[in-house]
Protein backbone atom coordinates (compact mmCIF):
# COMPACT_ATOMS: atom_id res chain seq x y z
CA UNK A 1 0.00 0.00 0.00
CA UNK A 2 1.27 3.70 -0.92
CA UNK A 3 2.46 5.93 1.94
CA UNK A 4 -0.10 8.99 2.41
CA UNK A 5 1.54 12.11 3.46
CA UNK A 6 -1.33 14.57 5.44
CA UNK A 7 -0.13 18.50 5.27
CA UNK A 8 -2.28 20.27 8.38
CA UNK A 9 -2.86 23.78 7.44
CA UNK A 10 -2.82 26.05 10.31
CA UNK A 11 -1.02 29.39 9.78
CA UNK A 12 0.08 28.70 6.46
CA UNK A 13 -2.45 29.02 4.06
CA UNK A 14 -0.14 28.82 0.57
CA UNK A 15 1.03 25.98 -2.14
CA UNK A 16 3.66 28.51 -2.94
CA UNK A 17 6.98 28.34 -0.95
CA UNK A 18 5.28 26.46 1.94
CA UNK A 19 7.60 23.97 3.60
CA UNK A 20 5.49 21.73 4.65
CA UNK A 21 3.45 21.05 1.93
CA UNK A 22 7.32 20.44 -0.51
CA UNK A 23 8.10 18.01 2.20
CA UNK A 24 4.54 15.65 2.01
CA UNK A 25 5.36 15.71 -1.82
CA UNK A 26 8.51 14.63 -1.65
CA UNK A 27 8.08 11.98 0.83
CA UNK A 28 5.23 10.35 -0.55
CA UNK A 29 3.62 8.82 -3.11
CA UNK A 30 -0.30 10.64 -1.86
CA UNK A 31 -0.37 13.27 -0.28
CA UNK A 32 -3.87 14.99 0.98
CA UNK A 33 -4.58 18.13 2.73
CA UNK A 34 -6.69 19.35 6.11
CA UNK A 35 -7.71 22.55 7.97
CA UNK A 36 -9.93 23.08 10.67
CA UNK A 37 -12.34 26.10 11.37
CA UNK A 38 -11.48 25.28 15.33
CA UNK A 39 -14.81 25.95 17.52
CA UNK A 40 -12.04 27.71 20.10
CA UNK A 41 -11.35 30.45 17.71
CA UNK A 42 -14.71 31.75 17.73
CA UNK A 43 -15.76 31.96 21.50
CA UNK A 44 -15.18 34.76 24.27
CA UNK A 45 -11.50 35.11 25.26
CA UNK A 46 -10.09 35.89 28.81
CA UNK A 47 -11.47 39.72 28.73
CA UNK A 48 -15.13 39.32 27.01
CA UNK A 49 -14.41 39.83 23.17
CA UNK A 50 -14.92 36.87 20.95
CA UNK A 51 -11.38 35.60 19.90
CA UNK A 52 -11.68 35.92 15.83
CA UNK A 53 -14.89 38.61 15.13
CA UNK A 54 -16.61 39.03 11.46
CA UNK A 55 -13.81 41.01 9.76
CA UNK A 56 -10.83 38.21 10.13
CA UNK A 57 -13.72 35.46 9.90
CA UNK A 58 -14.50 36.53 6.42
CA UNK A 59 -10.97 36.95 5.18
CA UNK A 60 -10.33 33.43 6.82
CA UNK A 61 -13.22 31.67 4.54
CA UNK A 62 -11.95 33.81 1.51
CA UNK A 63 -8.48 32.33 2.24
CA UNK A 64 -9.72 28.45 2.44
CA UNK A 65 -12.05 28.63 -0.83
CA UNK A 66 -8.98 29.90 -2.40
CA UNK A 67 -6.36 27.51 -0.95
CA UNK A 68 -9.04 24.74 -1.77
CA UNK A 69 -9.26 25.43 -5.68
CA UNK A 70 -5.38 26.43 -5.83
CA UNK A 71 -4.69 22.47 -3.96
CA UNK A 72 -7.19 21.22 -6.68
CA UNK A 73 -4.36 22.25 -9.00
CA UNK A 74 -2.42 20.37 -7.60
CA UNK A 75 -4.58 17.35 -7.69
CA UNK A 76 -4.57 17.36 -3.91
CA UNK A 77 -7.86 17.19 -1.71
CA UNK A 78 -8.53 19.61 0.76
CA UNK A 79 -10.60 18.38 3.78
CA UNK A 80 -12.46 20.97 5.81
CA UNK A 81 -13.98 20.54 9.02
CA UNK A 82 -15.64 23.00 12.00
CA UNK A 83 -15.32 20.54 14.89
CA UNK A 84 -12.40 20.29 17.19
CA UNK A 85 -8.76 18.85 15.23
CA UNK A 86 -8.97 16.23 18.22
CA UNK A 87 -12.32 15.17 18.03
CA UNK A 88 -11.50 14.54 13.66
CA UNK A 89 -8.14 13.48 13.18
CA UNK A 90 -8.21 10.06 14.86
CA UNK A 91 -11.35 9.09 12.56
CA UNK A 92 -9.70 10.62 9.58
CA UNK A 93 -6.57 8.62 9.94
CA UNK A 94 -8.38 5.23 9.86
CA UNK A 95 -8.18 3.25 7.04
CA UNK A 96 -5.76 4.96 5.23
CA UNK A 97 -1.99 4.19 5.37
CA UNK A 98 -1.23 7.99 7.13
CA UNK A 99 2.67 7.72 8.65
CA UNK A 100 3.35 11.46 8.54
CA UNK A 101 1.60 14.33 9.47
CA UNK A 102 3.32 17.72 8.09
CA UNK A 103 2.35 21.15 9.53
CA UNK A 104 3.95 24.67 10.62
CA UNK A 105 5.49 24.88 13.94
CA UNK A 106 4.21 27.19 16.46
CA UNK A 107 4.72 27.49 19.64
CA UNK A 108 2.44 29.85 21.42
CA UNK A 109 0.25 28.30 24.13
CA UNK A 110 -3.23 28.04 22.44
CA UNK A 111 -1.72 25.96 19.10
CA UNK A 112 0.87 24.04 21.64
CA UNK A 113 -1.83 22.70 23.66
CA UNK A 114 -4.25 22.03 20.96
CA UNK A 115 -1.42 20.18 19.08
CA UNK A 116 -0.69 18.15 22.14
CA UNK A 117 -3.94 17.18 22.47
CA UNK A 118 -4.53 16.19 19.16
CA UNK A 119 -1.10 14.17 19.44
CA UNK A 120 -2.35 12.88 22.42
CA UNK A 121 -5.52 11.27 20.84
CA UNK A 122 -3.58 9.85 18.20
CA UNK A 123 -1.35 8.21 19.79
CA UNK A 124 -2.25 4.56 19.08
CA UNK A 125 -1.18 5.38 15.52
CA UNK A 126 2.00 5.04 14.30
CA UNK A 127 2.71 8.78 13.36
CA UNK A 128 5.67 10.70 12.47
CA UNK A 129 5.15 14.63 13.20
CA UNK A 130 6.89 16.67 10.75
CA UNK A 131 7.03 20.23 11.86
CA UNK A 132 8.92 22.73 10.88
CA UNK A 133 9.60 26.63 11.43
CA UNK A 134 7.86 28.46 8.03
CA UNK A 135 6.82 31.42 9.03
CA UNK A 136 10.42 33.76 9.27
CA UNK A 137 12.14 35.96 6.67
CA UNK A 138 15.40 34.66 8.73
CA UNK A 139 15.02 30.87 9.34
CA UNK A 140 15.95 29.86 13.04
CA UNK A 141 18.78 27.80 11.74
CA UNK A 142 20.53 30.53 9.96
CA UNK A 143 20.28 33.05 12.77
CA UNK A 144 23.89 33.92 14.39
CA UNK A 145 22.59 33.77 17.73
CA UNK A 146 20.23 31.14 19.82
CA UNK A 147 16.71 31.87 20.67
CA UNK A 148 17.86 32.06 24.11
CA UNK A 149 20.34 34.86 23.34
CA UNK A 150 18.03 36.91 20.73
CA UNK A 151 18.95 40.41 21.78
CA UNK A 152 16.12 41.69 23.94
CA UNK A 153 16.67 45.80 21.70
CA UNK A 154 15.54 45.47 17.72
CA UNK A 155 18.16 47.44 16.56
CA UNK A 156 20.68 44.68 17.33
CA UNK A 157 18.89 42.32 16.19
CA UNK A 158 18.43 43.95 12.86
CA UNK A 159 21.97 45.03 12.13
CA UNK A 160 23.51 41.19 13.34
CA UNK A 161 20.70 39.14 11.05
CA UNK A 162 21.32 41.91 7.86
CA UNK A 163 25.37 40.86 8.07
CA UNK A 164 24.90 37.62 9.11
CA UNK A 165 22.50 35.77 7.90
CA UNK A 166 20.59 35.34 4.23
CA UNK A 167 17.32 34.83 3.28
CA UNK A 168 16.33 31.43 1.56
CA UNK A 169 14.71 30.43 -1.76
CA UNK A 170 11.49 30.26 -2.36
CA UNK A 171 10.11 26.77 -3.56
CA UNK A 172 7.22 25.46 -5.59
CA UNK A 173 5.27 22.42 -6.11
CA UNK A 174 4.38 20.73 -8.83
CA UNK A 175 1.23 18.92 -9.56
CA UNK A 176 0.85 15.65 -8.32
CA UNK A 177 -0.82 13.11 -10.46
CA UNK A 178 -4.60 12.59 -10.72
CA UNK A 179 -4.51 9.31 -9.25
CA UNK A 180 -3.99 11.41 -6.14
CA UNK A 181 -6.64 12.99 -5.61
CA UNK A 182 -9.82 11.24 -3.33
CA UNK A 183 -13.29 12.01 -2.52
CA UNK A 184 -14.12 14.62 -0.23
CA UNK A 185 -17.38 15.34 0.73
CA UNK A 186 -16.43 18.17 3.70
CA UNK A 187 -17.57 21.92 2.71
CA UNK A 188 -16.13 25.07 3.50
CA UNK A 189 -18.63 26.58 6.18
CA UNK A 190 -20.56 29.80 5.76
CA UNK A 191 -19.95 33.32 8.06
CA UNK A 192 -23.52 32.18 9.60
CA UNK A 193 -21.89 28.73 10.25
CA UNK A 194 -19.58 30.41 12.04
CA UNK A 195 -21.59 32.78 14.49
CA UNK A 196 -21.98 35.63 12.19
CA UNK A 197 -24.46 37.76 10.00
CA UNK A 198 -23.50 38.51 6.21
CA UNK A 199 -22.03 42.42 6.79
CA UNK A 200 -21.34 45.20 3.64
CA UNK A 201 -17.78 46.14 3.84
CA UNK A 202 -17.88 49.67 4.92
CA UNK A 203 -17.32 52.00 1.69
CA UNK A 204 -14.30 54.15 3.64
CA UNK A 205 -12.23 51.28 4.92
CA UNK A 206 -8.21 51.48 3.87
CA UNK A 207 -8.36 47.56 3.59
CA UNK A 208 -10.56 46.42 0.48
CA UNK A 209 -9.54 42.93 -0.30
CA UNK A 210 -10.39 39.69 -0.12
CA UNK A 211 -8.28 36.62 1.48
CA UNK A 212 -6.41 33.88 0.37
CA UNK A 213 -3.21 33.83 -2.09
CA UNK A 214 -4.08 34.93 -5.00
CA UNK A 215 -4.71 37.90 -3.88
CA UNK A 216 -1.78 38.18 -1.56
CA UNK A 217 0.18 37.88 -5.50
CA UNK A 218 -2.11 40.49 -7.04
CA UNK A 219 -1.39 43.11 -4.15
CA UNK A 220 2.64 42.32 -4.50
CA UNK A 221 2.06 42.55 -8.56
CA UNK A 222 0.05 45.74 -8.08
CA UNK A 223 1.79 48.02 -5.09
CA UNK A 224 5.19 46.95 -6.45
CA UNK A 225 4.96 46.65 -10.74
CA UNK A 226 1.69 48.36 -11.72
CA UNK A 227 1.47 51.62 -9.52
CA UNK A 228 5.31 51.17 -8.23
CA UNK A 229 4.39 52.34 -5.01
CA UNK A 230 7.16 50.47 -3.07
CA UNK A 231 9.24 53.53 -4.20
CA UNK A 232 7.34 55.84 -2.05
CA UNK A 233 6.38 53.28 0.72
CA UNK A 234 8.89 55.17 3.86
CA UNK A 235 7.02 58.24 2.70
CA UNK A 236 3.52 57.23 2.82
CA UNK A 237 3.76 54.46 5.53
CA UNK A 238 2.19 56.68 8.30
CA UNK A 239 -0.78 57.50 6.28
CA UNK A 240 -4.26 57.39 7.31
CA UNK A 241 -6.44 57.35 4.71
CA UNK A 242 -7.14 55.03 1.29
CA UNK A 243 -5.57 51.81 0.18
CA UNK A 244 -2.44 53.13 -1.42
CA UNK A 245 -0.35 54.89 1.89
CA UNK A 246 0.99 51.06 2.73
CA UNK A 247 1.39 47.83 1.41
CA UNK A 248 -1.42 46.50 3.56
CA UNK A 249 0.47 42.75 3.21
CA UNK A 250 0.37 42.30 6.62
CA UNK A 251 -3.14 40.73 6.63
CA UNK A 252 -1.61 38.16 4.19
CA UNK A 253 1.61 37.32 5.97
CA UNK A 254 -0.81 36.74 9.32
CA UNK A 255 -2.71 33.60 8.20
CA UNK A 256 0.63 32.33 5.98
CA UNK A 257 -1.16 33.70 2.48
CA UNK A 258 1.91 34.90 1.45
CA UNK A 259 5.40 34.10 2.83
CA UNK A 260 8.18 36.96 3.81
CA UNK A 261 10.55 35.28 1.62
CA UNK A 262 8.47 35.85 -1.20
CA UNK A 263 7.70 39.26 -0.61
CA UNK A 264 11.86 40.09 0.30
CA UNK A 265 12.70 38.25 -2.96
CA UNK A 266 10.29 40.14 -4.77
CA UNK A 267 11.91 43.68 -3.49
CA UNK A 268 15.10 42.80 -4.68
CA UNK A 269 13.86 41.92 -7.95
CA UNK A 270 12.20 45.37 -8.08
CA UNK A 271 15.49 47.17 -6.62
CA UNK A 272 16.98 45.83 -9.90
CA UNK A 273 14.72 46.15 -12.25
CA UNK A 274 13.48 49.69 -11.15
CA UNK A 275 14.89 51.27 -8.34
CA UNK A 276 16.48 50.85 -5.09
CA UNK A 277 15.88 52.88 -2.43
CA UNK A 278 15.06 53.87 1.31
CA UNK A 279 11.49 52.68 0.83
CA UNK A 280 12.49 49.54 -0.80
CA UNK A 281 14.42 48.70 2.31
CA UNK A 282 12.50 49.99 4.80
CA UNK A 283 9.40 47.61 3.44
CA UNK A 284 12.35 44.84 4.49
CA UNK A 285 13.04 46.55 7.40
CA UNK A 286 8.87 45.80 8.31
CA UNK A 287 9.34 42.13 7.91
CA UNK A 288 12.76 41.98 10.59
CA UNK A 289 10.64 43.92 13.14
CA UNK A 290 7.79 41.14 11.91
CA UNK A 291 10.64 38.27 12.56
CA UNK A 292 12.08 40.13 15.77
CA UNK A 293 8.58 39.63 17.58
CA UNK A 294 8.76 35.90 16.79
CA UNK A 295 11.68 35.50 17.86
CA UNK A 296 10.73 37.52 21.14
CA UNK A 297 7.69 35.32 21.50
CA UNK A 298 10.18 32.27 20.89
CA UNK A 299 12.83 33.53 23.77
CA UNK A 300 10.24 35.01 26.78
CA UNK A 301 6.94 32.07 25.55
CA UNK A 302 4.35 32.79 28.30
CA UNK A 303 5.35 36.15 29.35
CA UNK A 304 4.43 37.32 26.14
CA UNK A 305 0.70 37.46 27.35
CA UNK A 306 1.23 38.63 31.05
CA UNK A 307 0.80 41.86 33.05
CA UNK A 308 4.26 42.53 33.63
CA UNK A 309 5.16 41.42 30.33
CA UNK A 310 8.70 40.25 29.19
CA UNK A 311 10.33 42.96 31.74
CA UNK A 312 8.34 41.18 34.45
CA UNK A 313 7.56 44.96 35.94
CA UNK A 314 5.21 45.20 38.57
CA UNK A 315 3.02 47.96 37.10
CA UNK A 316 -0.67 48.84 38.92
CA UNK A 317 -2.83 48.24 35.39
CA UNK A 318 -6.68 49.99 36.15
CA UNK A 319 -9.58 47.94 34.77
CA UNK A 320 -12.19 50.99 34.64
CA UNK A 321 -15.25 49.54 32.30
CA UNK A 322 -16.64 52.52 31.46
CA UNK A 323 -12.76 53.76 30.18
CA UNK A 324 -12.69 51.13 28.08
CA UNK A 325 -15.84 50.69 27.07
CA UNK A 326 -15.31 54.83 25.92
CA UNK A 327 -11.97 53.43 23.89
CA UNK A 328 -13.61 51.01 22.31
CA UNK A 329 -16.68 53.19 21.08
CA UNK A 330 -14.44 56.20 20.41
CA UNK A 331 -15.80 57.85 23.19
CA UNK A 332 -12.81 59.32 24.71
CA UNK A 333 -11.20 63.21 24.93
CA UNK A 334 -9.17 62.63 21.62
CA UNK A 335 -10.78 63.00 18.73
CA UNK A 336 -7.51 61.10 16.97
CA UNK A 337 -8.41 57.93 19.22
CA UNK A 338 -11.87 58.24 18.79
CA UNK A 339 -11.36 58.23 14.78
CA UNK A 340 -8.85 55.52 14.80
CA UNK A 341 -10.74 52.79 16.99
CA UNK A 342 -14.31 54.09 15.17
CA UNK A 343 -12.46 52.81 11.84
CA UNK A 344 -11.53 49.62 13.72
CA UNK A 345 -14.67 48.88 14.99
CA UNK A 346 -16.29 49.75 11.33
CA UNK A 347 -13.76 47.76 9.17
CA UNK A 348 -11.16 45.72 11.55
CA UNK A 349 -8.49 47.46 9.89
CA UNK A 350 -6.52 50.48 11.77
CA UNK A 351 -3.39 52.10 10.28
CA UNK A 352 0.35 51.42 12.04
CA UNK A 353 0.29 55.56 13.43
CA UNK A 354 -3.34 54.44 14.94
CA UNK A 355 -2.23 51.34 15.93
CA UNK A 356 0.12 52.70 18.06
CA UNK A 357 -1.32 56.14 19.59
CA UNK A 358 -4.33 54.30 20.94
CA UNK A 359 -2.43 51.41 22.72
CA UNK A 360 -0.29 54.44 24.00
CA UNK A 361 -3.09 56.35 24.94
CA UNK A 362 -5.03 52.82 27.00
CA UNK A 363 -2.27 51.66 28.68
CA UNK A 364 0.23 55.33 29.18
CA UNK A 365 -2.56 57.91 29.15
CA UNK A 366 -5.71 55.64 30.79
CA UNK A 367 -3.54 53.14 32.39
CA UNK A 368 -5.14 50.67 31.46
CA UNK A 369 -4.39 46.87 31.44
CA UNK A 370 -2.90 46.63 28.35
CA UNK A 371 -3.58 42.84 27.40
CA UNK A 372 -7.59 44.13 27.48
CA UNK A 373 -6.68 46.32 24.59
CA UNK A 374 -4.27 43.54 22.82
CA UNK A 375 -7.12 41.35 23.45
CA UNK A 376 -9.62 43.61 22.00
CA UNK A 377 -6.91 44.32 18.62
CA UNK A 378 -7.11 39.97 18.36
CA UNK A 379 -10.68 40.03 17.91
CA UNK A 380 -10.95 42.50 15.18
CA UNK A 381 -7.87 43.16 13.07
CA UNK A 382 -8.33 41.10 9.86
CA UNK A 383 -4.30 41.22 9.96
CA UNK A 384 -4.11 40.08 13.67
CA UNK A 385 -0.70 37.90 14.32
CA UNK A 386 0.02 36.68 18.14
CA UNK A 387 3.64 37.88 17.76
CA UNK A 388 3.28 41.58 16.52
CA UNK A 389 -0.35 41.68 17.88
CA UNK A 390 1.32 41.15 21.70
CA UNK A 391 4.57 42.37 20.48
CA UNK A 392 3.49 45.69 19.90
CA UNK A 393 1.18 45.99 22.78
CA UNK A 394 4.44 45.22 25.48
CA UNK A 395 5.97 48.06 23.28
CA UNK A 396 4.07 50.52 23.59
CA UNK A 397 2.86 49.64 27.00
CA UNK A 398 6.48 49.53 28.49
CA UNK A 399 6.48 46.02 29.51
CA UNK A 400 8.45 44.90 26.04
CA UNK A 401 11.19 46.04 23.94
CA UNK A 402 11.48 50.24 23.70
CA UNK A 403 14.31 50.80 25.38
CA UNK A 404 13.48 54.25 26.21
CA UNK A 405 9.61 53.55 27.19
CA UNK A 406 8.16 56.52 25.24
CA UNK A 407 4.59 58.07 25.65
CA UNK A 408 3.34 59.09 22.70
CA UNK A 409 1.81 63.15 22.39
CA UNK A 410 -1.31 62.08 20.73
CA UNK A 411 -2.64 66.33 20.04
CA UNK A 412 1.10 66.04 18.59
CA UNK A 413 0.71 62.90 16.35
CA UNK A 414 -2.63 64.33 14.83
CA UNK A 415 -1.33 67.66 13.95
CA UNK A 416 1.37 66.11 12.74
CA UNK A 417 -0.22 63.31 10.64
CA UNK A 418 -3.88 64.35 10.16
CA UNK A 419 -3.21 68.06 9.79
CA UNK A 420 -6.00 68.90 8.05
CA UNK A 421 -8.41 66.62 9.82
CA UNK A 422 -9.38 64.98 6.71
CA UNK A 423 -9.28 61.44 8.63
CA UNK A 424 -10.70 62.34 11.46
CA UNK A 425 -13.89 64.39 9.84
CA UNK A 426 -13.98 60.85 7.83
CA UNK A 427 -14.15 58.81 10.50
CA UNK A 428 -16.36 60.98 13.57
CA UNK A 429 -18.28 62.86 10.99
CA UNK A 430 -21.42 60.76 11.86
CA UNK A 431 -21.08 62.57 15.31
CA UNK A 432 -22.05 65.93 13.83
CA UNK A 433 -25.58 65.28 13.21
Amino acid sequence: MSSTGLVWFRNDLRINDNSSLLKAVTDNENVIAIFFFDPRHFELGTYGFKKTEKYRALFLLETIAVLKENLKKLNISLFVYRQYPEDVIPQFLEGQNIKKIYLQKEWTYEESKILNTVKKSTQRYDLEWVETYDQFLFHPEDIPFTTNSVPQVFTDFRKKCERYTSVRSTTTVSPLSMNNKVKNETNIPSLSDLGFENFEIDSRTAFPFKGGEDQALDRVDEYFWKTQQLSRYKKTRNGLLGKEYSSKLSAWLANGSISPRIIYHEVKKYEKQITKNDSTYWLIFELIWRDFFKYLSLKHGNNIFKMGGILCKDYQWKNNKESIDNWIHGKTLEPFVNANMIELKNTGWMSNRGRQNVASFFSKEQELDWRIGASYFESLLIDYDVHSNYGNWLYVSGVGNDPRDRKFNIKTQAERYDGQQNYQNQWLQTTLF
